[in-house]
C-alpha cells in the first residue's frame, strides 16, 4: 500500500490589496479578475525519494523567493492581495500524480503547477491541465512529449529535455572520439526517451550504439547491468539515470574499475545536488549538458548566494528554474490582470525573457518548449575546486536556437 502523499500550503501575502474598479489603479482592478480573490501555486514533485535533493522541497522554497520578490517589485500595484503555496509529493508514480493533480487543481483551487520531475507523471499532470483547463508549468521532466504528440494549450515546458540533453552530450562525446556506445536506461517515459534521443544523436554524429540496457525505476543496484554494458567492449557507457540512481550507478562504475579498462562514463543527465552527494572525485573529468549553473555568473552567483541564506545549500538548475517559472507566471497574470488560464497563456506565448534562469529564452507559441542557452559542461578535478559546491566548469554555451528541437520537428498541434 502506497503512503499518501501529504498536502501542505503556505500562505503568503501580498501586502497590496486587490483594487475596485473605479480608478483606484492597477492591472486586476476588477474585483473578479482573480478567482476566489487569490493566486495559488502549487509545487508537485518528488519531496521524499530519489529526486528529492535537486528539486524537492526546496523548489516550493525557489518559489516562495519569486512571489517575495514579486511582491517587492509591484507593491501596492500588485494584481491581488493573496498568494498561496501549496505542495504535494508525487512519490514519482504517475498515478499518485494523476489524483495530486486533481486534487490540487479542484480542492487546492490551484491556478497553476510547477516542475513535476519524472516524465510519466508529468504527463499525467499534463492531461489533467488540459482536462481543467489550468496551467501546468514543467520544469522537473524530460520527455519531449510535453511539446511533441502530448502537447497542449495550458502546458509548457520550462527547463530542458531529452532533446536537449543528447544534443549536447551525445554529440559532443562522440566526436571526441567515443564512436562505440552501450547506453544503460531506467525503463519508464524519461529513460525510453532518453534512451531514443541519445541514440539518434549518437548515430548522427558518427558513432554507434551497440546495445540498450533497460533497469527498474527506481534502482539501487546496477552492478548486472554495467557487466553486461561492459562486456560488449564499448567505447562509453552512456547512462540515463538520474538523482538518486545516478549517484548509484556511478558509485559502482567506478567500484568496478570500468574506467581503467578504458571505458568512457557519458552522464545523460546531472545535477549539481548529485556531484556534491557522491563527491566530485567520483565524478571529475565527467562531461554533460547543464541548463543552468550557480557559478556561471554574477547574477547567478547572487540568486544562489540567497537561496543559500534560504536553505542551506547551492541550487541546482531545477530550482533556478521553477524560480523563473513561478515569476514569469506571475508576471503574465500581473499583464493580464486576471488568473483566467487562457488569458495567462495569451500573456506568455511568443514571450521572450531574459531571467535569473532563462538566457536568450523564448516561449515559443507553436509548442510551449521554452528555448533558451544551454552549457556543455565538466566536472572539475578535486584539486580545481577552490569552494564547496563550486563542482563545474562550462565548456562551451550552446545557443538556444541550438540547444533545442526545432519546433517543425515537434508534432505538436494544439
Amino acid at each position: 500500500m502506497k503512503r499518501k502523499a501529504a498536502v501542505s500550503a503556505a500562505v503568503l501575502s501580498a501586502g497590496a490589496l486587490l483594487l475596485s474598479a473605479c480608478g483606484q489603479g492597477g492591472p486586476g482592478s476588477d474585483g473578479g479578475a482573480i478567482s476566489d480573490d487569490k493566486l495559488v501555486l502549487a509545487v508537485l514533485n518528488d519531496q521524499s525519494g530519489v529526486y528529492k535533493d535537486l528539486s524537492g522541497p526546496n523548489s516550493v522554497k525557489a518559489v516562495e523567493m519569486a512571489i517575495a520578490d514579486f511582491e517587492e517589485k509591484h507593491g501596492d500595484d500588485a494584481v491581488t492581495s493573496e498568494i498561496e503555496v501549496v505542495s504535494a509529493d508525487h512519490q514519482n508514480e504517475p498515478d499518485v500524480a494523476n489524483t495530486k493533480a486533481q486534487e490540487l487543481y479542484d480542492r487546492e483551487l490551484a491556478d497553476v503547477i510547477l516542475d513535476v520531475p519524472t516524465s510519466s507523471a508529468a504527463l499525467a499532470v499534463a492531461n489533467q491541465a488540459k482536462t481543467k483547463q489550468k496551467l501546468f508549468i514543467n520544469v522537473g521532466a524530460a520527455t519531449t512529449e510535453l511539446t511533441g504528440e502530448q502537447c497542449n494549450k495550458y502546458t509548457f515546458h520550462w527547463a530542458y529535455d531529452t532533446y536537449m540533453l543528447a544534443n549536447g552530450t551525445g554529440a559532443a562525446v562522440t566526436k571526441e572520439g567515443g564512436k562505440n556506445w552501450q547506453i544503460i536506461y531506467p525503463d519508464y517515459a524519461f529513460g525510453q526517451d532518453m534512451e531514443n534521443s541519445f541514440t539518434a544523436a549518437v548515430e548522427a554524429a558518427g558513432g554507434t550504439v551497440g546495445g540498450t540496457i533497460p533497469t527498474p525505476f527506481p534502482n539501487d543496484n546496477f552492478a548486472t547491468f554495467l557487466t553486461k554494458a561492459a562486456a560488449k567492449n564499448p567505447d562509453v557507457i552512456g547512462t540515463m539515470q538520474a538523482g538518486g540512481d545516478l549517484v548509484n550507478l556511478v558509485k559502482q562504475f567506478n567500484e568496478a574499475g570500468l574506467a581503467d579498462k578504458g571505458i568512457e562514463l557519458a552522464v545523460g543527465l546531472m545535477f549539481i545536488t548529485d556531484i556534491h552527494s557522491l563527491g566530485v572525485e567520483q565524478f571529475a573529468g565527467t562531461s554533460f549538458t547543464d541548463a543552468w549553473y550557480w557559478n556561471m555568473d554574477e547574477e547567478s552567483r547572487a540568486w544562489a548566494d540567497r537561496f543559500l541564506e534560504e536553505t542551506g545549500t547551492r541550487p541546482s538548475f531545477a530550482h533556478a528554474a521553477n524560480y523563473s517559472a513561478a515569476t514569469q507566471y506571475l508576471e503574465a497574470v500581473q499583464r493580464a490582470g486576471t488568473d483566467d488560464a487562457d488569458a495567462v497563456v495569451g500573456e506568455l506565448e511568443g514571450l521572450e525573457v531574459d531571467d535569473v534562469f532563462l538566457r536568450n529564452g523564448e516561449i515559443r507559441a507553436e509548442d510551449h518548449r521554452v528555448i533558451h542557452d544551454a552549457y556543455l559542461a565538466r566536472v572539475k578535478s578535486p584539486e580545481d575546486v577552490t569552494e564547496d559546491w563550486d563542482y563545474e566548469e562550462i565548456v562551451t554555451t550552446i545557443p538556444a536556437e541550438e540547444a533545442f528541437r526545432p519546433v517543425e520537428e515537434s508534432g505538436c498541434s494544439m
